[in-house]
């Protein structure tokens, strides 16, 4: 008869334990991912157990037993955010040669203007540094400043600012000026006059925060 000696395949199950474990794993990362996601586009206003929990589809009790609540949701995306930096801005050289403070500060700038314009969720960030005082605003806020002040140590090596620059309140000026560009071509295509709408208008300004980096650094 055909297949008589065929073999029988029997299934194999999964153990118990590592299907525990996956399913964990993907529901934290629902929940942090529907996090994200619902800050990104109402903000803190609307963010709650609630819209989280229907935003992952899963049980609110579940954000409780995985993170113990609001606030370490939060505390959950404000680490996220140190994986942001080392995912947007690459610890590589990108093919330039790092000869100088200032090469890396530009290469840092470029990754940096990239980075914010490609996530909502950062910018929103951004914005609320500047118009929110609370204490989720700050946690957030520190932690992607401490991941981009990481990278600047862990790439320099022996690279040093030139004698008498202020290289930390320089970095924050120049930071700061990426940050408002950013925010203001997203809500009116332009900054200062300055049009924000293509990738050419982009380059501009690119090339622009380019010369001062080096106007200051060399």
């Amino acid at each position: 008869m055909a297949g008589a000696n065929a073999a029988v395949k029997i299934p194999v199950e999964m153990p118990v334990v590592e299907k525990r474990v996956r399913n964990r794993a993907a529901t934290q990362q629902a929940i942090l991912d529907a996090a994200k996601r619902l800050l990104a586009e109402e903000g803190f206003q609307n963010f709650g157990i609630n819209a989280v929990a229907r935003g992952a589809g899963c049980d609110k009790q579940l954000i409780y037993r995985y993170y113990g609540g609001l606030n370490g949701l939060v505390e959950a995306i404000g680490t996220d955010l140190g994986s942001w930096v080392n995912d947007r801005i690459p610890d590589d050289t990108g093919g330039m040669f790092l000869l100088t403070y200032g090469d890396l500060m530009e290469r840092l700038s470029m990754l940096f203007l990239d980075a914010l314009r490609a996530d909502p969720l950062m910018r929103r960030i951004v914005a609320w540094e500047v118009s929110e005082n609370s204490e989720q605003v700050r946690r957030l806020s520190e932690a992607r400043s401490k991941a981009l002040a990481g990278w600047i140590e862990r790439m320099r090596g022996s690279l040093v600012p030139p004698k008498g620059v202020d290289a930390q309140a320089v970095n924050a000026m120049i930071f700061a000026a990426i940050q408002h560009i950013v925010l203001a071509a997203a809500v009116s295509d332009q900054c200062a006059g300055l049009t924000l709408k293509n990738g050419k208008d982009w380059e501009k300004a690119a090339t622009a925060l380019k010369r001062i980096v080096r106007g200051v650094y060399g």
